[in-house]
């Protein structure tokens, strides 16, 4: 059998299986705009997302049905679960895709979390757009400092014993110096 021209995970789901879970995966990554998930399911989900939005941004009927066509189409709802009127895809055309009409590409990022599920360990990432508001959050790493310290104490200790053994040389050398002289003259 021959595995060329093959694309994408399986998952271990069926086809219409693992199109539904991209569906509603991205449909929750533009309706709040990040989604905890694992590792393999974010990078299968960030490329369909980015196909989205890049047709998204030009607005015109006939991106529209492409997008409804891959996408399906969902009401929203707020925090009630009340629905709110709008669809996902008006989401998408409104508001997501406009906040991105000046990049050319990378409009989603994958946050690796140091959480693993419990059940068989995998990662949990976060799949977030790259808006304004969703800048990550913390500090530098704190191994970065200590990195750096511990290597400016490995510097500093090199230097010292190179002058030590600088010191030995210098006190070693008149008597080799000296030797050598000796014997040269005897």
């Amino acid at each position: 059998m021959s595995s060329h021209m093959i694309r994408g995970r399986q998952l271990s789901r069926d086809t219409e299986h693992r199109k539904a879970l991209r569906r509603n995966m991205v449909q929750s990554l533009f309706e709040h705009g990040k989604v905890r998930t694992t590792l393999p399911k974010a990078k299968e989900v960030k490329a369909f997302a980015e196909k989205l939005i890049t047709l998204a941004r030009t607005n015109s009927v006939n991106n529209r049905r492409r997008v409804v066509a891959l996408m399906r189409d969902r009401r929203l709802v707020d925090e009630e679960q009340e629905f709110t009127g709008q669809k996902v895809v008006q989401k998408l055309f409104d508001e997501v895709a406009p906040k991105f009409a000046d990049r050319s590409g990378g409009y989603t990022r994958i946050i690796k979390t140091s959480d693993y599920r419990i059940g068989d360990g995998g990662t949990w990432v976060y799949l977030q757009l790259l808006t304004e508001e969703s800048r990550p959050t913390g500090t530098a790493r704190r191994s970065a400092g200590l990195r750096r310290k511990r290597n400016e104490r490995r510097h500093q200790f090199a230097t010292r014993i190179l002058k030590e053994k600088g010191k030995g040389r210098t006190d070693a050398a008149p008597a080799s110096e000296a030797g050598a002289s000796e014997g040269g003259a005897a």
